[in-house]
């Protein structure tokens, strides 16, 4: 049964345990047992919550009283380590927070534990949650599962590979520019960023600057992220940007009445993308048209016109110089790694060039809000390629070399306008390695992007994939 608890959904096991087929303590006993044998291999659980046991024993008395239970009742769930938990660990990737235990679980850490979830344990992140990949001084670097020599991405690379090597069903990660996204796409999971605002972000750190911040779920399937959203969605009387009610929906519903429009787009917009990435967005178009939705091309001339990856580099140094100043203050050398010294060694945009920077995102905003007059959907990729090496200074996507920074340039233009995307394997590289394609809503529409996510799942030849590890 361990074997079927590992890769199993948080769906299905909130089921099994509802209808006392599986107990919680089972479940998490399960966990624990697969975090001791796998976790040495690719370092992403960086600490196990005390008392998870203790929780999963009163998860099961409650079953076993007939008690009402939540939606999640005696799932165990993870969360990365810049997520705050209630007398457990949040450390940040950073010695400078070393020890640091909050008093207070974060929002979306209490909506969880109110759905009857139990937190399993933390997961890895790079510094300050600031980089592509999970590597840091505190708590050192994860590795992918699916190729040890390969990263999980980042910032939330510690959560994909968790879920990924059967560590977690289900958690939480941050997502600035690609940290839900990506890592989903490099292990091959699913993961949601809804729309800026749908989660609020208190209780997390870094949140500079605020308006690109998101928190998202990160798990096995489309159900699950479409259940964890509605337990995570609506304000809570602190974020300023958490302002619509969680019953609020601006897409298609479960079961749309009409034929839905999906604009598929590869290049350009994105800078140079994987002829397998691309191939894998077309195989997803063309399942989507046979699913009955109306699918064509697209381009998209505001991505043409201003490259979100410059954008958004000219805007978030500026706002997040002043924390990251803030943190390291007074602090030793020794305890800054590499992301940390150089985002304080960046130059700041100068002025005008930031007020440039500004009117290029509102374009882009401009642009996507006349595309979503047309189409319901925008499918395309996660990443330019498959999960790279270690420490890769660049990328070679088709003979052409391209900064590491690229790996952001199809998931960062939905940062800085907000939109709402999804990430959901549906294919593998040529060396074995997932491919994800993303799924772009307008604002608010969470339920047209997982319904055609939900569509796509279920036309994926992907099936029990998992690495060997």
């Amino acid at each position: 049964m361990s074997s079927n608890i590992m890769y199993s959904d948080a769906t299905e096991l909130a089921e099994l345990i509802r209808t006392r087929k599986i107990s919680p303590v089972e479940v998490v006993k399960a966990f624990l047992d697969r975090i001791e044998q796998v976790n040495p291999k690719i370092n992403a659980i960086v600490t196990v919550a005390e008392g998870v046991l203790d929780a999963a024993k009163e998860a099961e008395k409650a079953v076993l009283e007939g008690k009402e239970l939540g939606p999640l009742h005696g799932v165990p769930f993870t969360v990365k380590d810049s997520i705050d938990t209630a007398g457990v660990p949040t450390q940040r990737g950073s010695p400078i927070f070393k020890g640091r235990i909050p008093d207070v679980d974060a929002v979306s850490v209490a909506r969880m534990k109110a759905a009857g979830a139990i937190l399993l344990a933390k997961t890895n992140l790079p510094e300050f949650s600031y980089s592509w990949e999970s590597d840091n001084l505190l708590t050192g670097r994860s590795n992918n599962p699916w190729n040890l020599e390969r990263t999980p991405g980042g910032s939330s690379g510690g959560e994909s590979a968790a879920i990924a090597a059967g560590l977690s069903p289900i958690g939480l990660g941050t997502d600035l520019s690609i940290s839900v996204r990506g890592p989903a796409a490099q292990t091959g999971i699913t993961s949601l960023k809804a729309t800026h605002g749908r989660v609020p972000m208190t209780g997390i750190w870094p949140r500079a600057p605020r308006r690109f911040w998101h928190i998202g779920p990160m798990g096995r399937s489309v159900r699950d992220m479409a259940l964890a959203y509605s337990i995570l969605a609506g304000p809570d009387g602190a974020d300023a940007f958490a302002t619509i009610g969680a019953g609020y929906d601006a897409g298609v519903g479960a079961s749309p009445k009409r034929q839905l429009k999906v604009g598929w787009l590869v290049e350009p917009g994105f800078g140079p993308v994987d002829q397998e990435v691309g191939a894998t967005v077309q195989a997803a178009a063309a399942a989507l048209e046979r699913l009955g939705c109306s699918v064509e091309p697209v381009r998209i001339p505001a991505l043409e016109r201003d490259f979100a990856l410059d954008i958004f580099s000219r805007l978030h140094i500026n706002e997040m110089k002043p924390d990251f100043i803030q943190a390291t203050s007074g602090r030793k050398e020794g305890d800054l790694f590499k992301i940390s010294k150089a985002a304080l060694a960046a130059p700041e945009t100068p002025m005008a060039e930031f007020i440039k920077a500004e009117q290029a995102a509102d374009r882009l905003r401009d642009g996507f809000a006349s595309y979503f007059q047309q189409f319901d959907v925008l499918l395309c990729p996660v990443l330019p390629t498959s999960a790279h090496e270690h420490g890769a200074k660049t990328l070679n996507i088709n003979g052409h070399i391209v900064d590491i920074k690229y790996v952001m340039a199809a998931t960062v233009p939905f940062s800085v306008t907000g939109l709402p995307s999804l990430s959901l394997r549906f294919g593998t590289s040529h060396d074995g390695l997932p491919i994800n394609v993303q799924i772009v809503g307008s604002w608010h529409a969470e339920s047209t992007i997982l319904h055609v996510a939900s569509l796509l799942e279920g036309a994926s030849q992907i099936v029990n994939f998992h690495p060997k590890i």
